[in-house]
């Protein structure tokens, strides 16, 4: 099996679930190639320890990602950073020849993306990708092969979302993804967005215009230091849209991103209504697909257990549950797999392109000018 050599540029949150991931990689029998986790990028150095502690392969850290990217020895990157710096180190790894997983949004404006976007082609042997691991749950695997084989029919209706609570407690102190500074001004659409369209993008359905309602609904929080600073960033986002795919009839896709969802853990949802058949699925109940299949006759939902189908083998039975940690291990492997291999093993069994994160941009820039005149915008 071959090693690809990874630099993590950020490593918080996401970051150690990647490196987590690599840590796992066993689970994978029959991946073609190995994450190896040999240098570390962080601004505090005190992020560095639970690295050094679980992975003895680490040779280099840094708070300088510059160096980082000046190691040779260094051949692919993760970069877990606030928006505001996708740009400027997104770019430098590209031209730096460095392989890239990037987090969404791809950059933190429009114009950011269409420049990653540009740098991306100016340098086609360099694999650069965007994460999103919603894709990767068994139950959407088995959706984007009913859409493969064109078994929902005239698409009706479309619903995709990622719903959470985690600013519904109004005394959560600010961060910077409440600080448009850092954040941009799409505001959650920025942070949770890019999952929403994922499958849709994938699908070749592509939003002709929206309709937007952003919501700020905490307008204030805790600075940490026992006063109340400006929140100035969108908390929901929901989007009415017009969709379709190439030379097809168009239909309403709602879209709906949210920070303060009441009674929402975490929850990536997905309804696709047709003429002959529906499905939905949330992860709220990540081992049920749903699936209405209609003939003329009774019109009856069934449910589907999905289990551990995943799209890249693992060593978990089928008959085992599904879970978050899986879908990031799923969507590293679909980077490796196309790393080396050239191509995802399927349509819906890839990671989200640039050009993907590029139309998500598209979309929520149109999405911020709707709010603003109140009124329907083209993307």
């Amino acid at each position: 099996m071959k090693t690809v050599r990874f630099g993590i540029i950020g490593c918080g949150l996401m970051g150690r679930e990647f490196a987590s991931a690599a840590a796992r990689w066993c689970h994978l029998p029959d991946a073609p190639a190995r994450p190896e986790i040999v240098a570390l990028c962080n601004r505090s150095p005190g992020a560095f320890a639970w690295y050094r502690d679980n992975f003895p392969t680490v040779a280099q850290v840094t708070q300088d990602y510059r160096a980082l990217l000046a190691n040779p020895e260094v051949e692919a990157v993760y970069v877990a950073l606030p928006h505001n710096l996708h740009r400027e180190v997104y770019g430098a790894a590209i031209e730096a020849g460095k392989h890239l997983l990037g987090e969404k949004p791809f950059g933190m404006t429009r114009p950011d993306c269409e420049a990653i976007v540009a740098c991306a082609r100016a340098h086609p042997k360099v694999l650069v990708r965007c994460s999103s691991q919603f894709i990767f749950f068994p139950a959407m695997q088995r959706i984007g092969e009913m859409i493969e084989r064109e078994a929902f029919g005239r698409i009706i209706e479309l619903q995709t979302g990622f719903l959470h609570s985690s600013d519904l407690n109004p005394n959560k102190p600010i961060n910077w993804k409440r600080q448009v500074e850092i954040n941009g001004e799409y505001g959650v659409m920025g942070d949770l967005g890019a999952h929403a369209c994922h499958l849709a993008l994938r699908a070749g359905w592509v939003p002709r215009n929206v309709r937007a309602v952003l919501s700020d609904i905490v307008k204030k929080r805790p600075d940490g230091r026992g006063g109340r600073v400006p929140c100035r960033t969108w908390d929901n986002a929901t989007l009415l849209c017009e969709a379709a795919a190439a030379g097809g009839e168009p239909f309403p896709w709602m879209l709906r991103v949210h920070r303060i969802a009441p009674g929402q853990k975490n929850n990536w949802y997905a309804e696709i209504s047709g003429t002959r058949a529906s499905a939905r699925w949330t992860s709220a109940k990540a081992d049920g697909l749903e699936v209405l299949e209609y003939d003329g006759g009774e019109q009856v939902w069934g449910q589907i257990q999905t289990g551990h189908e995943t799209a890249f083998k693992s060593i978990t039975a089928p008959i085992f549950q599904f879970g978050f940690s899986d879908a990031i291990l799923q969507m590293w492997a679909a980077f490796l797999h196309e790393l080396t291999q050239g191509r995802p093993p399927k349509k819906f069994a890839g990671c989200l392109t640039p050009e993907e994160a590029l139309l998500s941009h598209r979309l929520f820039t149109a999405a911020l000018e709707s709010q603003k005149a109140g009124s329907v915008v083209a993307v």
